[in-house]
């Protein structure tokens, strides 16, 4: 099947994968009054009485708006809003299949950093929660970090989701292998989103969580080569990840930093390491390689080199690293805890918890099935224990009195 006329063709009869579908019934004058006004006065009334009251009464507690201005889109790169909504759209819907979140894709002409900031804290009371996407770095890393604060959990997918489902991975080749991930050396290629928030959740969030997770020898590449303090040429973000990788200012190219690597992590270009890179790794290698549509080696190469795991971005291949596995769960929990924020415990539980979903993690399995009915309910309720722990939690509005606010 050509999945490419086939999309275009559906798309242009269905305008578009979303819509809104009303809760209510509205067939006569009551259901009208009851919808509407001057039912609805009781309701603004309650909420303004106590305004946690809003999760209860209306879309907040269930939704997220997902926020692109389209500066890197898929493969696609910055091609800008318009061109942007359609790969949101589809984030809404899977939203919906796997969580029964209700995702509503908000593209944006918005362009600087501080413009997007202050449109997602414009929004922000309408939604339990803003879900960042398709935003190029740098500035993805600053507007996330400062909208921490604004009440609702902000999280950028790009960033974390695939760090997850990544670490996931990983816990489950280590199984594997039989190898503990602390005692591991792991090159990553690619300084993006994804790259460093794989790194920092890598070899940071163990010792900030006290958690048995951490990986001690993480180097991080780009495409001028090895990230190290020997380099004048990094900005702000790249030096900040020399506080957490690269412990021994290895300093070279890619292949340098391989040499006895037992993981590779590509979040970069295709077809960027051939067969004789591999066969420098330690025994054994773990090779995931996400960029797609082609990968930064092709797994039959990589296996024939000596590889003993190999994941890709691709669904057509065994293993493959998919932010689907994570982010719905990751929001549904989030929105049950009603969280103010995504802590490094929750990313965390979140890894731990779809490493989980494969039972008898095996070479061509270490991760689920995406369609797997189990993983965003797996997820959601490690996330939402995490969150408790963490006291990220708002306002319990199981606990308003509606009674004594006059809806009952």
């Amino acid at each position: 099947m050509n999945y490419f006329k086939e999309s275009l063709k559906k798309h242009k009869i269905t305008g578009g994968k979303w819509e809104i579908v009303s809760k209510f019934s509205l067939e006569d004058k009551d259901d009208l009054s009851i919808a509407y006004t001057p039912g609805v006065a009781s309701v603004c009334d309650v909420i303004k009485k106590d305004r946690n009251t809003v999760y209860d009464l209306t879309m907040k507690g269930n939704s997220i708006a997902i926020v692109s201005d389209g500066s890197a889109v898929l493969g696609l790169g910055n091609i800008g809003p318009e061109a942007s909504l359609p790969v949101m759209e589809g984030k809404a819907v899977l939203f919906k299949r796997f969580a029964n979140i209700d995702g509503v894709p908000i593209v944006i002409n918005a362009h600087s950093v501080e413009d997007i900031i202050t449109t997602v804290k414009t929004i922000a009371p309408t939604f339990g929660g803003i879900n960042l996407e398709d935003i190029k770095a740098p500035k993805c890393f600053e507007i996330e970090e400062a909208l921490q604060d604004i009440g609702i959990p902000v999280f950028h997918d790009d960033q974390h989701g695939t760090a997850i489902v990544l670490l996931a991975a990983m816990i489950n080749a280590g199984k594997i292998l039989d190898k503990p991930l602390e005692h591991m050396k792991v090159v990553i290629n690619g300084a993006g989103a994804a790259g460093t928030a794989i790194a920092r959740l890598l070899r940071c969030v163990g010792h900030e969580t006290n958690s048995c997770i951490s990986v001690n020898n993480v180097i991080v590449c780009d495409s001028k080569g090895i990230i190290s303090n020997k380099r004048d040429n990094l900005n702000p973000y790249k030096l900040k990840l020399l506080q957490y990788t690269n412990k021994n200012s290895l300093s070279g190219s890619l292949q340098d930093a391989l040499k006895g690597a037992n993981v590779f992590i590509g979040v970069s270009k295709g077809d960027l390491l051939k067969a004789e890179d591999i066969k420098t790794m330690a025994k054994d290698p773990i090779i995931l390689a996400m960029a797609n549509p082609i990968p930064e080696i092709m797994p039959d190469v990589a296996k024939s080199a000596g590889a003993r795991i190999v994941g890709t971005g691709r669904s057509d291949f065994p293993n493959q690293v998919n932010n689907v596995l994570a982010f719905p769960g990751i929001f549904r929990g989030a929105l049950d805890a009603r969280a103010v924020r995504i802590t490094d415990s929750m990313k965390i539980a979140a890894a731990n918890a779809l490493a989980n979903c494969v039972t008898n993690p095996s070479e061509n399995k270490i991760l689920p099935n995406p369609f797997d009915v189990n993983i965003a309910s797996a997820i959601a309720e490690a996330v939402k224990k995490a969150a408790i722990k963490d006291a990220v939690t708002c306002y319990d509005t199981t606990n308003i009195n509606y009674e004594t606010l006059g809806i009952i």
